[in-house]
């Protein structure tokens, strides 16, 4: 649902706009009058909320002009004028409510939610279709009492289509009403959260076509009939979506727990900080007229303080908080030389990462892939070819979804209940442009997906090109359709199902990271163990004989770089991958990690997706060496 917010108050603007957005609302605002009728005029509103003293043009003759040109939109109006004359002449200019500033925001946001259902085809308060309910108020959504867990746009996609059941939406229409003129979003964009979305409906058990394509014209709610359901016609994979997503719910409640019970810690950590910075601002002062030096310990527990915060807040998605510490960090690094005219900005700094931790009151998890059905999606006109490769699939427990064009494909995926384990498309000639957009998009939608590209040009600046846009493997044309096949297969196994057998050894002091990197891992199919003692690494490692190794570079007693020298000076564990994963990302640490024997090295923080693929990536390097 798109709203137009008219204000002249820019804090109230940002109050009012980003309570909207938690509400899955898009929002434009504007701060006079007359952009305002020129916002209304071009783009389509569900709602107008207009102040009734704005600059250029107020709000009752906004709202007389808008009426006057036959603009049946609804309006709100906020006005600090609390009197019956007020109120009777923005209802008079065609307004449909009006609300008294100062307002309570929850009243506010249910008054919205009441004009809507007005002008809404379905006027109840709880949306339905069938089995999935949709409850405005609440934003919570189920299908069979089953919880999804949707993000905002997903959702408001959703609420567009549940009110009006009966209307079928072109990808312009829906463009219009849940992306704000300030976002240039395309067609694409549009299909991909369509396709996200029946993915998590089905993965509830809602039949794959309850949201239905026709063709050329756009998406609407198929409508309902009689069900006869069994157990069978749940899709493929689902049980295993299932048990994604309950992870993932899982971790976020973890996170938020942790979050809750460690809050209070860091700031306490802030007030530490404070304090060094203080006793550090004295020291320099009297070591200005030669009468003390620094005390090094109270620089070096500042600097440990600040450096152990960068790792920690960055790992519950704290960027800026993040960013802050850093800064600090590289002032109070023992070798910078610190003036008394220095210690106002550090304190600027800790006070604004102060309010970003007292801020934060609940951790938010980026938005996980899900896992796939053995499907293989196939784009080739030469149907001889394609035969012999689905039966080739099909002996290697694949299903190959065959298809001559790459609309037809794009059809499918638009449809299709779960997505596919791979692509293989196999080109005429050249790599033609819309080939190259249709593998961009795929592996926007997919980036952890292997995807084959076959074609009879083999030059660089081809080969660039595909990889550049999502390639994973280019092949000749000349190979055959067993080739082919194995190829594609060895790059899904890769993908899928090695690190199911992976156990990686995390070693670092920070007690926090040690417990939230090991839930991201676990979700993907690592099994995780972990080391905050430095001095018991050679009897763990022994012990447990990881596949890889994380390390951390700064650790008390023994760093990471050293405990790499010793493990890199016995021949058995000369091949074990190692990476680091660091808070410090200048070239000199990094340089000395691969120097001592590092084969990748990771900056803090870093999402459990990312550091699977670089975790995956570096041991397939060691099985190509290993064959």
């Amino acid at each position: 649902m798109r709203i137009l917010l008219v204000e002249d108050d820019e804090a109230l603007i940002k109050v009012l706009t980003r309570r909207l957005v938690e509400h899955h609302y898009a929002v434009d605002a504007v701060t006079d009058g007359v952009a305002a009728w020129e916002y209304a005029s071009t783009y389509e509103y569900e709602l107008l909320v207009l102040d009734v003293v704005l600059p250029k043009l107020d709000g009752i003759s906004l709202c007389q002009r808008l009426r006057a040109a036959e603009c049946t939109t609804p309006i709100l109006l906020l006005t600090g004028q609390d009197t019956s004359v007020a109120k009777i002449m923005g209802l008079d200019a065609g307004a449909d409510d009006y609300v008294v500033k100062p307002f309570d925001e929850a009243e506010l946001i249910a008054r919205i939610r009441a004009l809507l259902r007005r002008s809404s085809t379905n006027p109840l308060p709880v949306l339905t279709w069938g089995e999935l309910w949709l409850n405005p108020s609440t934003c919570e959504v189920t299908y069979a009492d089953e919880p999804l867990t949707l993000t905002a746009k997903e959702y408001a996609l959703l609420e567009l289509l549940l009110r009006e059941s009966q209307h079928v939406f072109s990808n312009e229409e829906i463009l219009e009403s849940l992306w704000s003129s300030e976002e240039f979003p395309v067609d694409a964009t549009v299909r991909s959260h369509i396709r996200r979305l029946r993915h998590k409906l089905t993965a509830v058990g809602a039949p794959p076509d309850l949201i239905a394509t026709a063709h050329g014209r756009g998406y609407y709610l198929k409508p309902l009939f009689p069900e006869v359901s069994s157990q069978g016609d749940r899709p493929l994979g689902g049980s295993d979506l299932e048990h994604r997503q309950h992870q993932q719910t899982q971790y976020l409640e973890f996170l938020n727990q942790t979050w809750v019970t460690t809050k209070e810690k860091y700031l306490q950590q802030l007030r530490e900080l404070q304090e060094a910075i203080s006793r550090r601002l004295d020291a320099t002062r009297i070591a200005s007229v030669g009468n003390a030096c620094f005390n090094p310990q109270q620089q070096d527990a500042a600097y440990r303080i600040a450096h152990t915060l960068a790792g920690t807040l960055g790992t519950f998605g704290l960027s800026e908080a993040m960013r802050l510490c850093r800064e600090l960090e590289q002032w109070l690094h023992p070798d910078v030389s610190l003036l008394p005219q220095h210690v106002p900005h550090l304190e600027d700094k800790v006070n604004a990462l102060q309010r970003q931790i007292e801020l934060t009151s609940t951790i938010q998890l980026p938005e996980q892939p899900s896992t796939t059905a053995p499907r293989l999606l196939v784009v080739d006109c030469d149907q001889a070819f394609a035969n012999a490769l689905k039966v080739i699939a099909s002996q290697q427990s694949f299903y190959a979804e065959i298809f001559p064009t790459i609309s037809n494909a794009q059809d499918w995926l638009d449809n299709c209940p779960q997505p596919p384990v791979g692509l293989i498309l196999r080109l005429l000639d050249t790599v033609s442009t819309a080939a190259l957009q249709f593998l961009q998009q795929f592996h926007q939608d997919y980036p952890t997906l292997p995807t084959a590209i076959i074609s009879s040009q083999d030059d660089l600046s081809e080969r660039l090109e595909v990889v550049r846009r999502g390639g994973t493997c280019f092949l000749p044309k000349a190979l055959t359709p067993e080739q082919v096949m194995r190829a594609i297969a060895q790059q899904i196994q890769e993908t899928s199902g090695q690190q199911q057998r992976t156990r990686v050894m995390l070693v670092d002091d920070d007690p926090i990271l040690l417990r939230i990197l090991p839930t991201q891992l676990e979700s993907w199919g690592f099994e995780v163990l972990t080391l905050n003692d430095p001095l018991q690494f050679w009897n763990v490692l022994e012990a447990i004989h990881p596949d890889v190794l994380v390390l951390d570079v700064q650790m008390p007693q023994v760093n990471g770089l050293e405990l790499c020298q010793v493990l890199r000076s016995d021949p058995h564990w000369q091949q074990l991958p190692v990476l680091f994963l660091s808070i410090f990302a200048d070239a000199r640490t990094q340089n000395q990690a691969f120097a001592v024997g590092a084969d990748d090295y990771l900056c803090k923080p870093i999402a459990g997706i990312d550091l699977a693929n670089r975790i995956r990536d570096r041991l397939q390097r060691v099985r190509v060496w290993t064959r």
